[in-house]
């Protein structure tokens, strides 16, 4: 099945193969390089609890070799040609993904598969893998600005896997053996529950004879369906502090929100920004620059396939917390109760478009773009269709997103730093 879609100054186009493998690719004359990703429909959110961090422990496992290439070739194989190739975990995907030049379009996507379908999964290499991951346990651990978003995270979904460690605990990853990574592996690492996306100097037929050439088309279905994922129960808004030795106070502040595909997104995503985007929003303004309470103060949002949620971070002094988090939510109560005037909305929109059109100069980004096709089951836009969608957020979806939202009363709050909880 294949289907095409064509903008300006792009072609994009989607097949899926007789395997159940979803192939997507968007052209982009004027660049030489392609961005290869392959998207693993299985990550932290389909865990259980006792094996929490299982599908972040397969993904550096792939990275250790297999039988065609040992850990050292998988790294050389594409820096050798000036490319690069990494990997991370997310809530929802594990995605392995490289960036070349056009020329070794092939050459990445033969190691990407290689290390998709054949990882060796040994033993002694998960013996030293597992230390490697309980290292960068502790190094979150150790990096406050960095644990304090696990920490809120938990407090706000609660016991639901969106509340879990995408990196395990301790516990859990010096338990899982190899039995655990390669349930994993033969439920979930088969063509059918796989997207590549690629973007850059490729033309979509091209790809598909590479994807021949390299194994893919031919890897047979064998996965398992994913473990269904309940909706998340409610868990009332809460001012939590975890205690913490410190020169700061590390403060999010943050509720759920709406899942990638809901329509009110770009208003979420545009009050967001307004509030914290940059240095002209009016946290950074009020925070910062008139209260000269901390440092670092921004938003952010987290938009998944089932659910969703927003956050706004600061950093300051211990002393200075309680003013911080006094002037947060009183710009947040000015937003849910007033929404956006005509002209900060319209210079919001301008904003938000010009960060569009800038990020799509990108292969990579193009690469996230064509996979969200899939991931998400949405309709492919042009980038004219992304900007009039952004052109659409009126003040009606505006005051409906940060009334719904952006409440104050409505935000859990998680603090960690010197002190106690009064």
């Amino acid at each position: 099945m294949t289907g095409a879609a064509h903008g300006a100054d792009t072609e994009f186009r989607r097949t899926v193969l007789a395997n159940g493998l979803t192939v997507l690719s968007e052209h982009m004359p004027g660049v030489r390089s392609v961005s290869f990703g392959a998207w693993v429909r299985s990550a932290s959110v389909h865990e259980r609890p006792e094996e929490m961090g299982v599908s972040h422990l397969l993904e550096h496992m792939v990275f250790k070799g297999t039988a065609r290439r040992s850990a050292a070739e998988i790294a050389l194989a594409l820096e050798a040609v000036g490319g690069g190739l990494d990997a991370y975990t997310a809530r929802e995907h594990t995605v392995y993904q490289a960036r070349v030049l056009d020329t070794h379009l092939e050459l990445a996507a033969d190691v990407i598969g290689d290390m998709v379908f054949h990882p060796a999964l040994r033993e002694e290499d998960l013996a030293l893998e597992r230390r490697v991951i309980l290292e960068e346990i502790a190094m979150v651990d150790d990096t406050p600005d960095d644990l304090v978003f696990e920490l809120h995270n938990a407090a706000l979904w609660g016991a639901h896997p969106f509340g879990y460690s995408i990196l395990g605990t301790r516990e859990t990853v010096s338990r899982l053996g190899t039995a655990e990574l390669r349930a994993l592996h033969q439920r979930a690492y088969h063509p059918e529950h796989i997207v590549v996306a690629v973007a850059g100097n490729v033309e979509h037929d091209r790809l598909l004879e590479v994807l021949a050439r390299t194994g893919w088309a031919d890897r047979p279905r064998g996965g398992t369906p994913r473990p269904s994922v309940a909706p998340a129960p409610d868990v009332p808004p809460e001012t939590r502090h975890v205690a913490r030795e410190g020169a700061q106070t590390h403060l999010v502040v943050g509720s759920r929100a709406v899942r990638h595909g809901d329509p009110r997104r770009h208003a979420l995503v545009l009050v967001s920004m307004l509030m914290g985007g940059g240095m002209s929003s009016r946290l950074f303004q009020r925070v910062r620059e008139e209260l000269g309470l901390a440092y670092a103060v921004y938003t952010y949002q987290s938009l998944h396939e089932l659910s969703g949620m927003h956050g706004v971070y600061v950093g300051t002094s211990p002393e200075s917390a309680p003013s911080a988090l006094a002037a947060i939510r009183a710009e947040l109560a000015r937003v849910a109760e007033a929404g956006l005037p005509p002209d900060e909305l319209a210079m919001g929109r301008d904003q938000l478009k010009g960060q569009l059109v800038l990020s799509l100069e990108s292969p990579a980004s193009r690469m996230y773009r064509a996979a969200s096709v899939a991931l998400y089951d949405e309709p492919y836009r042009t980038l004219d269709e992304l900007l009039a969608l952004v052109d659409a957020v009126d003040e009606a979806a505006v005051r409906d997103v940060a009334g719904t939202f952006f409440d104050p009363t409505m935000q859990t709050v998680l603090s960690l730093g010197p002190g106690s909880a009064d």
